[in-house]
């Protein structure tokens, strides 16, 4: 009988349901979009219980639209945004509030006040991270701390937290599986990566107690039985979990120490491996778990832009000034250049490597002459500028210069944008043959724990690369209009 794999790659936008052969040939697709809502200024809240809904959905109308159905079997394997935490309550399976959303600031105050206790160092120690309202730890406090009862539920065990794939897993098993991964549990602030597990220290400073906590386990690991609300008539293995970014690493077959790959999303994630050693990480880049397979864990400095994707989402939604993003192409090539303007894209603040959560997006630069198509290119340079900030801060870390990047997601469809990241890294892209990466990394996630595979080279053939970009602006002229940009970003932080 033949298999394929349903991957759910739960993204910070959507659910993406797709359909892949074992062997990693994307069949089909269907996506749901799920409403981002934004309470006060700085704020970004998902229903929990409507990605729930939207992802039983997306994998109905996948299966249903499968005409080799009744001949094949079924496994299902997860990739989603990581550091976004849901709570609820495990007798009634109702979240206690919103899922707050990895771009979120509400826990500014809850980092800082640990900042200045100076557990910064201790906490980069054992978790890989820094203190910031990017990872999980300070929402989930804030959720105990300002909803009515909350804590004391909590510490009675009545509660459990958990980042978006916990709350999929939980839910599709009945209320069985309380699990997480190894990648997703290292970018909650509180789980020790040196040991693999939850850090009673860590959970102590946040004042969160551990019997909220899932099970962390391997990537490629069964981390339950599904019949998907009763749509298959015999349960299915959820095999192969892991965070978007790491499956992304482990979709574009960066398997070795020094492999480097972008992912193009609503934010974008730089992440190279570092191999199975632990290593210090550059000023302003994190630790992370990589990939946990086979095994083995390899480690990975990471540097995380919180807007990228989403700044073209908000020229669309919130300024009307492109009606989609198909449009962009076309109003770039209308332009020689983005006229002296710069668009510093800080609506959650600023990552890394600068992780500045006070700063405001600005626009700079205007003049009048100024149109919305410099507006628009600015804001696409953006992109490319923030991710040379990452790759030069990692760069100053290793003897060995970055010789190629790979890079995946959506963005990498905009010719505009991949010639102006070869230009301003002045270094070779390889762009995927599918923009699906981390559904690729899951799919292989899944082979590994199902035993189809036993090596990361069996597996390295599946990451066929489409193309290469190369550099066609001289360095010089990429570095001068590098530097613009880093006169626009440091302006804002005076």
């Amino acid at each position: 009988m033949e298999s394929r794999v349903i991957v759910i790659d739960q993204s910070t936008s959507a659910t993406k349901a797709m359909l892949f052969t074992e062997e990693g040939e994307l069949i089909q697709r269907k996506n749901i979009v799920h409403r981002q809502y934004y309470p006060k200024a700085g704020w970004v809240e998902h229903d929990a219980k409507e990605i729930l809904d939207n992802v039983v959905k997306s994998i109905a109308d996948l299966v249903s639209d499968d005409a080799a159905r009744k001949t094949c079997s079924y496994s299902l394997a997860l990739t989603n945004q990581r550091e976004t935490v849901v709570v609820w309550n495990k007798n009634t399976g109702e979240p206690i509030h919103h899922a707050i959303v990895w771009q979120c600031l509400r826990g500014s105050d809850i980092c800082r006040e640990l900042i200045d206790k100076g557990y910064s160092d201790r906490v980069r120690e054992k978790s890989g991270l820094m203190i910031d309202p990017y990872f999980s730890a300070s929402g989930l406090k804030w959720i105990l701390d300002h909803v009515s009862g909350a804590r004391v539920s909590a510490e009675k065990g009545e509660l459990l937290m958990g980042t978006i794939d916990s709350w999929i897993i939980w839910n599709l098993t009945n209320g069985k599986d309380h699990v997480t991964d190894y990648t997703n549990a290292s970018r909650t602030l509180l789980f020790n990566i040196n040991r693999l597990e939850w850090d009673d220290e860590l959970l102590a400073w946040f004042d969160i107690p551990k019997k909220m906590m899932p099970k962390a386990l391997p990537s490629d690991s069964v981390f339950g039985e599904t019949t998907i609300h009763g749509l298959f008539n015999h349960p299915i293995l959820i095999a192969g979990v892991l965070g978007d970014s790491h499956g992304a690493l482990a979709g574009q077959m960066c398997f070795q120490k020094g492999s480097v790959k972008a992912t193009y999303g609503t934010g974008t994630s730089v992440m190279m491996n570092v191999g199975e050693k632990r290593l210090p990480a550059p000023k302003n880049i994190v630790t992370t778990i990589g990939i946990s397979a086979l095994g083995k864990i390899c480690y990975a400095f990471e540097g995380n832009i919180h807007c990228t994707g989403a700044t073209i989402n908000w020229l669309q939604n919130q300024l009307g000034i492109i009606s989609s993003s198909e449009e962009i192409e076309s109003m770039l090539d209308s332009v020689d250049d983005n006229h002296g303007v710069f668009f510093v894209p800080a609506f959650a603040g600023l990552g890394a490597p600068w992780w500045v959560p006070d700063v405001k997006a600005a626009i700079l630069g205007l003049s009048l002459g100024t149109d919305k198509r410099h507006v628009v290119r600015a804001a696409v340079e953006s992109i490319a500028y923030q991710i040379r900030d990452l790759v030069d801060a990692i760069n100053r870390q290793n003897s060995t210069p970055l010789k190629e990047l790979c890079v995946d997601g959506g963005a990498t469809g905009n010719h505009f944008l991949m010639q102006f990241q070869a230009d301003i890294l002045h270094t070779t892209i390889h762009r995927l043959h599918m923009e699906e990466a981390s559904a690729l990394g899951a799919v292989i996630m899944n082979g590994f724990a199902r035993n189809k595979w036993n090596s990361f080279e069996e597996v390295s053939a599946l990451g066929k690369r489409s193309d290469e970009i190369t550099p066609i602006l001289g360095k010089e002229e990429g570095d001068f209009l590098y530097h613009g940009w880093l006169g626009a970003v440091q302006q804002l932080m005076k």
